[in-house]
């Protein structure tokens, strides 16, 4: 088999054809829509009460902050223990912590007791991505991963074209923040029901000490160029292209005017999610047969286009055209490179490269959010998108896997 063809995804048809993916899509997907809606209300609710965009730069350090820790506990233990044991459980603790945000937004706790919650939820998000992801691969054919992969990114940006459509509608009838966070907790039982009844598949388990997983990780990564070069570009990319997404109702009120608090901004929020869906979409698509390493070009590519967008443009209509572009562009990349990385792994070794893989991703996004949230409060945001837009060129010919490894073979 070529090494083109070793790189080419089934499709989205292909994946939902399986019984048992088709129930963990349907529940990830109501699970997904409580946790985006809460995603939008969040930066909100601190955004109004404080209007800094640090202030909603730490509350996004509680939510992606915790890659940057915990994924490193996840990858050694991940492929130790059952899957199914271990994802009921995250989502679980994601549960309760979301019913602690609601009882401290009803109340107008302290906001220290909010950043609380949300890192109990952020906690839980990061044990639970790697075993979620590695397990999903296991669910359908080889040769279907990308579909599968694609229609994950599907759930989470269904999830976020529909979470701000239904804080838009529902706004006006009066609920506040709590109530929405509460009814986030309740669709993590969702996932919990599908996992405890669904039959997965047994992974393989290892029986080497989890610091050994962890290390055999690292090694793996750094013994593979192009794994390698995954690595460094994700963490590139996350650190100052996808900073605007942790500091979003800062950037749309600073760059546009236009206030988190207003229905424009659900709006411009369900566009640039829409955009996101559609990207990641494409991969089990019109993609779905492409090879993944150029796909993910084009989605760096893209996604230059839209944050120069956002950084030159003035108007409404520039910033529902440029987040629906950068929105495409981002979700396009990140999926690519996601199913890419696993073309390059055994099954065995998943979950732990891939617990590394989202605390490269993940985990910098919040550090790269609270290194530019002070300088957005002084000097605007304009500039972090023209920054964003430069990185994002430069790692569209920096990440060419295809001559990589083109230069390797020819060693």
């Amino acid at each position: 088999m070529s090494a083109a063809n070793a790189h080419r995804g089934g499709s989205v048809r292909d994946a939902l054809r399986v019984p048992r993916f088709r129930l963990m899509f349907c529940a990830a997907f109501g699970s997904g829509l409580g946790t985006w809606i809460q995603n939008v209300v969040l930066p909100i609710y601190v955004y109004d009460r404080t209007k800094s965009a640090s202030a909603v730069a730490i509350m996004a350090f509680a939510q992606l902050g915790p890659y940057l820790f915990f994924s490193v506990p996840a990858a050694a233990f991940v492929d130790r223990y059952s899957r199914k044991s271990w994802i009921a459980s995250t989502q679980l603790t994601m549960l309760i912590f979301s019913c602690f945000l609601a009882w401290g937004a009803a109340v107008e706790a302290p906001l220290w007791l909010i950043f609380f919650a949300q890192l109990g939820v952020g906690i839980g998000n990061a044990m639970d991505r790697p075993a979620w992801t590695a397990m999903l691969p296991t669910l359908v054919a080889a040769n279907n991963v990308a579909g599968a992969a694609a229609l994950n990114g599907v759930v989470i940006n269904a999830s976020r074209i529909v979470g701000p459509l239904i804080v838009a509608v529902a706004a006006p009838l009066g609920p506040e923040a709590w109530h929405f966070f509460l009814g986030n907790a309740v669709t993590y039982c969702f996932v919990i029901w599908a996992v405890l009844v669904v039959k997965l598949p047994v992974n393989p388990v290892s029986i080497a000490r989890p610091w050994l997983n962890f290390v055999s990780a690292v090694t793996i990564i750094r013994s593979r160029r192009p794994i390698a070069r995954l690595f460094q570009t994700i963490v590139l990319f996350s650190a100052i292209c996808l900073t605007y997404i942790g500091l979003l109702p800062a950037v749309t009120s600073r760059i546009f005017g236009i206030e988190g608090a207003t229905a424009m901004y659900k709006w411009l929020y369900a566009v640039w999610a829409t955009g996101a869906g559609l990207g990641g979409l494409a991969i089990g698509t019109f993609l779905g047969k492409s090879d993944m390493r150029r796909a993910l070009q084009i989605g760096l590519g893209v996604t230059a286009i839209g944050l120069s967008i956002l950084g030159f443009g003035s108007g409404v209509p520039m910033a529902f055209g440029g987040f629906f572009v950068v929105g495409f562009g981002y979700f396009l990349a990140t999926t690519a490179m996601t199913a890419v990385l696993q073309t390059y792994l055994e099954v065995e070794q998943r979950g732990r490269v891939l617990a590394i893989w989202f605390m490269s991703f993940g985990g910098v996004v919040p550090i790269g959010t609270l290194i530019f949230a002070p300088l957005v409060d002084a000097y605007g945001a304009r500039w972090l998108m023209v920054l964003g837009a430069c990185v994002a060129v430069f790692l569209t010919f920096w990440c060419d896997l295809i001559a990589l490894e083109r230069v390797k073979e020819a060693r």
